[in-house]
């Protein structure tokens, strides 16, 4: 591998729904978007393949109030429902940016997206196809954490990337606590004994399990998801 090589062929990218909102209180935010989109397209543009599951937080925080007292699992349909909407926002993103993407939802919505078929997925990624994956798991009481450490582990993703606002996983919140340090690197187990809650206990969990290193960085900080794709020192990464 020369020095100008990504250090890994195949990631799985997990966008968090609030990510696409910029600075506006709820929805999408074109401008964002596509600034998140020119980010993807450079590692694309170097070969790497690349899932991404998606969020709906932005979309949902706007129907929350209305959601209170709601059964949970009815919910977190609605919840799926809102990663889909996003997930057409961001394949409409990269069209415009000149990228090939499929969009496959873990709920039968057919007229709308193709559902999720693991051996088709990765025929994409071949096809160095951006795979945008919709709907969670497809199940209630789990959170697209999860989702995104399960697909990362179906196709074979060498390591998952957590896009946050913040630039690596701290001892505390830094936004409240100045003397808050950020990690480097930082074992599962550690993360999980500290509870320091970047993502959820199930997806630590899971990647533990299947060996599947996650970095947690900000997709905010310009070229930040290029250097954690080359192997740099960006954000913390998360290993056994």
């Amino acid at each position: 591998m020369s020095a100008n090589s990504p250090r890994y062929k195949r990631i799985l990218l997990k966008l968090s729904g609030e990510a696409l909102m910029g600075a506006d209180a709820y929805g999408i935010n074109r401008q964002t978007i596509s600034g998140i989109v020119a980010e993807i397209k450079v590692i694309v543009d170097m070969g790497v393949q690349v899932g991404v599951v998606i969020g709906g937080g932005n979309i949902f925080r706007g129907v929350a109030p209305a959601a209170t007292g709601m059964d949970r699992a009815q919910a977190d349909y609605m919840g799926m429902l809102a990663t889909v909407m996003n997930g057409l926002a961001l394949h409409d993103a990269m069209r415009a940016a000149g990228m090939v993407s499929r969009v496959q939802s873990a709920l039968n919505i057919e007229q709308v997206v193709e559902p999720y078929i693991r051996g088709k997925a990765i025929r994409y990624l071949e096809q160095g196809r951006t795979v945008i994956f919709a709907a969670g798991t497809g199940n209630p009481f789990f959170t697209t954490d999860t989702a995104a450490a399960l697909r990362g582990a179906e196709i074979g993703a060498e390591i998952v990337l957590k896009a946050t606002k913040v630039d690596g996983i701290y001892s505390a919140d830094p936004k409240h606590d100045p003397l808050a340090i950020r990690y480097d690197r930082i074992s599962f187990d550690e993360v999980i004994a500290q509870n320091l809650a970047v993502m959820d206990a199930t997806a630590f969990a899971l990647c533990r399990d299947q060996k599947l290193p996650i970095n947690v960085f900000s997709i905010f900080k310009p070229g930040a998801l290029k250097r954690v794709t080359m192997g740099e020192n960006e954000g913390t990464l998360v290993s056994c």
